[in-house]
């Protein structure tokens, strides 16, 4: 619980300064640590642990895509990259998941669904791609379907990839969301598909929001930027998914 304490006030502590401070080995710190971050209390760092941020409520969508605008872009040509002819994809909402549509080959011929308005808006002069469209309660600050009719008409349907992005992601609290009616879609997203690919700058990481959509292993690959620190992907290689850092 001291540690705790410590690690909330300081935002950081190390294996080094905690062991005088308890009268006990680096050895016994670093198995409290350990327990401390099983407990999701703190986040393992190599040679210490640092605080668990909360995630802030996101901007309305609009007045997201600017930021992280080049790195968005990258993560989005690389995640188009994976896309072949012919594949069904789901594609979910965000601004990072449009530059996959924006970075589409234009002779491409796909079925994709989608729950994003800017989604169908891209794609809808592109004749050759066949859009399935979720229906349901219009998120307006994400320009999104959501709530009990997506979640329905999303188990209606199966594809070969799943492309989505999250709000915060931890790999002891696994990937959350700020809002309720997009989380329980969100999980129903991701049983659809074999693959499940999950789209994110380096700003969502080490952070936890309010509602969980699903554990840290449970997805395939993550495309992400290369300011995402080194720690963070070797934690989420040690648990068997890609990173892809563009």
């Amino acid at each position: 619980a001291q540690i705790r304490k410590m690690v909330e006030e300081r935002g950081q502590v190390t294996v080094t300064e905690l062991s005088p401070i308890f009268n006990v080995s680096e050895a016994t710190i670093r198995r409290d640590l350990e327990e401390c971050s099983e407990r999701g209390w703190l986040r393992r760092t190599h040679g210490g642990a640092v605080k668990i941020e909360r995630a802030v409520n996101e901007l309305p969508i609009g007045e997201r895509i600017s930021r992280s605008a080049e790195a968005k872009k990258r993560i989005g040509k690389r995640a188009a990259e994976m896309i072949t002819d012919g594949q069904t994809i789901f594609l979910g909402s965000g601004t990072t998941v449009l530059e996959v549509a924006r970075h589409l080959p234009t002779d491409i011929s796909l079925t994709v669904i989608t729950n994003s308005v800017l989604l169908i808006d891209e794609l809808i002069q592109r004749p050759q791609i066949d859009i399935i469209v979720i229906g349901g309660m219009l998120r307006r600050s994400e320009l999104s379907m959501v709530g009990h009719v997506a979640n329905q008409a999303v188990q209606e349907f199966r594809a070969d990839k799943v492309f989505m992005g999250i709000h915060a992601i931890d790999l002891t609290h696994g990937f959350t969301n700020a809002y309720i009616p997009e989380a329980v879609v969100d999980r129903e997203i991701l049983k659809i598909a074999p693959q499940i690919v999950i789209l994110a700058d380096h700003t969502k990481f080490s952070k936890v929001s309010t509602v969980f959509v699903t554990s840290a292993s449970s997805v395939d690959m993550i495309i992400t930027d290369t300011e995402t620190p080194d720690d963070v992907v070797e934690g989420f290689e040690e648990v068997m998914i890609q990173v892809l850092r563009v």
